[in-house]
């Protein structure tokens, strides 16, 4: 994805692309409590990513991820997580499952 823009703005545009599905972090998975959807690093795959840099403010790096479930369900969603100093605590698994190589 292009990294120009905002974070709204790429937000929005993965809405527009079917990712409706709003995913949070955990250690060893990524939820979506609305649905009640756990899935593990083996149970998703990442299509796409934009990262923020922030230029000023280390609290402003941020990556924004388009998530795709397994075929099975269908489901496409966003997660949002910091990077550098404040990203949160994950397993090598999940580390592995959102690594940049696998996007290649």
């Amino acid at each position: 994805m292009n990294s120009q823009g905002t974070l709204v703005e790429a937000i929005e545009k993965l809405r527009k692309e079917g990712y409706t599905v709003d995913f949070n972090l955990l250690e060893d998975r990524i939820v979506c409590k609305e649905q009640n959807l756990q899935l593990f690093h083996d149970q998703f795959q990442v299509d796409k990513f934009v990262r923020f840099d922030g230029m000023t403010d280390p609290a402003d790096e941020m990556i924004v991820y388009a998530i795709s479930a397994s075929e099975k369900s269908g489901t496409k969603g966003i997660l949002v997580n910091g990077y550098g100093i404040y990203t949160d605590p994950m397993t090598n698994e999940m580390l592995a499952s959102l690594d940049i190589r696998k996007l290649i």
